[in-house]
């Protein structure tokens, strides 16, 4: 019996399970190791140095309290009064006076730790002094963000928070909107919905 071999093949199919091989271990954050500040894009930097959301609130924005940044952006579609917009305006430059300061130390925080990383000064010491500082300020910049999530609402009425709701895409009705697959009368029941 003889066997004819082709060597070409064997060798394009060797290069293609070669290729394959190496782009399954090719990492999700390529690119990324050409930040300046690894851990941070560049649109968390902006973020953080203009004192902005970062999505901090989320627990509160997506539970339907609202911020004073929104609030003021959507002034006119909710009726704020002249008086309730001073009020807001109040809240939201306190806010973001402090956001700005915390922002800024946890971008210095985090090109610190970058940096001990980057020149192979870190030791677990170092490494567990850097990230508990990093969450102590990414805390108090999280609270400074969700403090303003509870004052907004004592400012405006319950009309102008279901408004605003409304506006966000945040107040589908529960009780119009039962998702696939629940049963229509304990959906109903458990939304309280009549």
């Amino acid at each position: 019996m003889k066997y004819w071999f082709n060597f070409g093949a064997l060798f394009v199919a060797l290069l293609s399970l070669s290729a394959t091989a190496d782009e399954s271990y090719k990492s999700k954050y390529v690119g990324q190791e050409q930040r300046q500040i690894k851990s941070l894009s560049p649109d968390d930097i902006d973020e953080l140095k203009k004192g902005a959301g970062w999505g901090l609130a989320k627990a509160a924005e997506l539970n339907g309290v609202p911020g004073p940044a929104h609030v003021l952006e959507m002034a006119d579609q909710i009726q704020l009064s002249d008086k309730q917009k001073r009020e807001i305006q109040k809240i939201y430059n306190k806010m973001k006076a402090e956001a700005v300061v915390l922002g800024e130390q946890l971008i210095r925080l985090e090109m610190d730790l970058n940096k001990n990383f980057a020149n192979r000064t870190i030791n677990q010491t170092l490494l567990e002094e850097s990230v508990q500082k990093i969450e102590k300020v990414r805390a108090s910049l999280r609270i400074v963000h969700l403090s303003t999530h509870l004052q907004t609402p004592n400012i405006l009425s319950n009309k102008q928070i279901t408004l605003y709701n409304k506006l966000r895409g945040y107040s589908k009705d529960p009780c119009q909107n039962i998702p696939e697959g629940h049963d229509a009368d304990m959906w109903k029941k458990h939304n309280g919905c009549k």
